[in-house]
């Protein structure tokens, strides 16, 4: 007669560890003890997992893994071999996961099972890996270094231990192995956390930039020594990041999607600013410039929405900020090339953008009038009623031309204003 199970439910992870933080719980995970495929097949389960049993309940949606340990079999964050039978103890699950705060478990009455101390590491704010076995999976070091910037604002650090090990998987070369789609999938849950640049910093202080983004590293590295005068205040990677903490406080309210787009399109467009001031001829053209930007994007395979903004940002940045000497035939052309009639909340993201990239150079906090004044110009065009350019009889290309005629009047009757008003001033 064989032996007989009994199926016990926990929640773990993120779950646990959010809700002892006061934090609300969006996600709930579940790891099921002493249960087979075949049990939870039954019980209605939909099977999701493909190289170990996952499972969703159908009625709550939420994702139930049984219980597993795993054995290194190869490189990278996919080489596992799984066990999965129902011997598997809830402490062998336990310790298999990356950080101690991660391996809290609770059961359905309530209780705690914390076998390797993550409620003592929550108290003290530490990020603390659980065993000498965190090494085999490369994709430790993005997860810990997102969990640092979600938590940086509880002043939460990573145990000096961990940033060793971190460091050690960054020499071993074994980042390498991370797909570009892994990479970004970590990367922008870093760029929608209070401290996004906490994960750069530590990837880059570790050495795991150069090995997950090796042209960006090597770009920060090189400039830091060849800036010009203008540029030298700060160290080309702090100048990045100055950029990208000001893109982070002006997208606090902004949507998931707004938020990668302009902190991520900041980082961008500070680079590329760099490198187009720098001493060295290789560098010095926008074109260049915005070639490696494009090529970075391509290389993180990163959504078109994104690398778009980006694009846009680091080739209309140096325009946007001589605004005040273009003519407004110019501007006009520059609504035009920047399609911001149809798409006017890109074009606010562009202009967030390039306000914190401008407060970035400075190192400062700073009024940026150029985006006030360019967004004036445009709302100005927004007065014009095409129904009623229509209805004045006008047909086919003939609108267009009058739409254009009408546009270019706002433009220059608002410059005429701001012109007036400041010499006023």
């Amino acid at each position: 007669m064989g032996l007989i199970y009994i199926m016990q439910v926990y929640l773990v992870g993120g779950a646990v560890r959010d809700q002892l933080l006061n934090i609300e719980v969006k996600d709930r995970d579940w790891v099921v003890v002493g249960a087979t495929p075949q049990q939870l097949l039954q019980k209605g389960y939909i099977q999701v997992g493909k190289t170990f049993p996952v499972f969703i309940d159908p009625q709550y949606k939420e994702e139930y893994a049984l219980a597993r340990t795993e054995k290194k079999s190869g490189t990278g964050y996919t080489g596992f071999i799984c066990n999965f039978d129902p011997t598997v103890t809830l402490e062998q699950d336990l310790v298999r996961r990356d950080l101690t705060i991660n391996a809290i478990a609770q059961d359905q009455q309530g209780n705690l099972y914390d076998p390797y101390g993550g409620i003592k590491d929550l108290n003290l704010g530490i990020l603390r890996h659980i065993s000498s076995s965190f090494i085999e999976d490369p994709l430790r070091v993005l997860r810990v270094a997102r969990f640092a910037a979600r938590y940086f604002y509880l002043n939460f650090k990573i145990a000096p231990e961990t940033i060793e090990l971190m460091t050690q998987i960054a020499l071993q070369g074994e980042l390498q192995h991370l797909s570009a789609e892994r990479i970004w999938l970590e990367t922008e849950k870093a760029l929608q956390t209070q401290n996004p640049e906490i994960y750069f910093e530590i990837l880059y202080k570790i050495g795991a930039l150069k090995q997950l983004l090796p042209k960006l590293s090597n770009l920060c590295v090189f400039s830091s020594h060849n800036l010009s005068d203008s540029h030298s205040r700060m160290n080309s990677f702090s100048r990045i990041m100055l950029a990208l903490q000001n893109a982070t406080k002006l997208t606090g309210n902004y949507s998931s999607q707004s938020k990668n787009a302009i902190r991520f399109s900041a980082i961008c467009c500070a680079l590329k600013d760099i490198l187009t001031f720098k001493d060295n001829n290789y560098y010095e053209s926008e074109e260049k410039g915005n070639i490696l930007i494009k090529s970075l994007c391509e290389t993180l395979k990163i959504p078109h929405y994104i690398k778009d903004l980006a694009c846009l940002s680091c080739k209309y940045y140096n325009l946007i900020n001589k605004v005040f000497q273009l003519s407004p035939e110019e501007v006009l052309r520059l609504f035009s090339e920047l399609d911001c009639w149809r798409r006017p909340e890109r074009f606010k993201e562009l202009l967030l953008v390039c306000t914190a990239n401008q407060k970035g150079l400075e190192g400062k906090k700073m009024y940026y009038p150029q985006a006030d004044f360019i967004f004036q110009l445009y709302q100005s065009t927004l007065e014009i009623n095409i129904k009623k350019i229509i209805a004045d009889g006008f047909q086919k290309e003939e609108i267009k031309k009058e739409l254009t005629r009408q546009r270019l009047y706002m433009v220059q009757k608002t410059y005429k204003n701001f012109l007036h008003n400041r010499n006023m001033n």
